[in-house]
């Protein structure tokens, strides 16, 4: 998504390429139209009024059908042509399963609730109900659903250590549905993490205080911007803008 030239410039799921889509919003609504990528969206929730607020260097970090992450550093939202962040797309098993962005081995393929779900429901050979079903079943001791789970946080730590040294942030937000199962997914990723890290800054993890809410409230946020009002106070001391 190209912020600045408020195009959805490539979406996998969607179809879309180089698309207007905030003028052809503008004509169909005749209201005025901001366009902007969603994590980048929640993450300027998180940063404003969430569990980011005050932090000058911040990852977030949503895990649900896919994985994404926004990245704001030295206390602003960095956009790079809108192909910043694209963290689900971290080969963290070469040669591994095909990723719909046509490379194999991304992290969505291993650590996406879709994944989870369809890892799982793959070793019992019956469909199951979304990922939560299987985060229940790792905290009843279902040991198929704890390797699929297991292999997800390793996954998902590996990226993460990746993002961490390069970026530094002081601060990485999970959100995203798989976010939901609290304790469950971040006490073994912030212990795989802290392994797989050494020389760098270690990051403090936290669960999103927004929910799935955070992308509403960052596009609330964002049309404020537009307007030509910050979306945070001068105390503070952050820019996202």
């Amino acid at each position: 998504m190209d912020d600045q030239r408020q195009r959805a410039v490539h979406s996998v799921n969607i179809g879309w390429r180089d698309l207007p889509l905030a003028a052809r919003l503008q004509d169909a609504c005749r209201l005025p139209v901001t366009l902007g990528h969603d994590v980048r969206a929640g993450a300027l929730a998180e940063n404003t009024i969430g569990a980011a607020r005050g932090s000058r260097n911040t990852l977030f970090v949503p895990v649900g059908t896919g994985v994404s992450a926004a990245v704001i550093c030295d206390g602003r939202l960095l956009h790079a042509d809108g192909y910043v962040g694209e963290l689900g797309h971290v080969v963290v098993e070469p040669g591994g399963r095909q990723c719909a962005c046509g490379s194999r081995g991304c992290l969505e393929t291993v650590a996406s609730a879709a994944a989870i779900q369809e890892g799982y429901a793959a070793r019992c050979g019956r469909p199951i109900d979304g990922s939560a079903e299987v985060a229940d079943r790792v905290s009843r001791g279902d040991a198929d659903a704890r390797t699929v789970w297991d292999r997800a946080v390793a996954a998902l730590a590996t990226a993460l250590a990746t993002a961490t040294t390069m970026l530094a942030p002081e601060l990485i937000v999970i959100g995203g549905g798989l976010a939901e199962a609290g304790e469950l997914l971040l006490r073994p990723l912030r212990a795989r993490l802290d392994e797989a890290l050494t020389f760098q800054r270690r990051p403090l993890l936290v669960r999103a205080a927004l929910g799935d809410r955070s992308g509403c409230l960052g596009a609330g946020l964002s049309a404020w911007e537009a307007t030509g009002r910050p979306a945070v106070s001068e105390e503070d001391g952050v820019r996202t803008s």
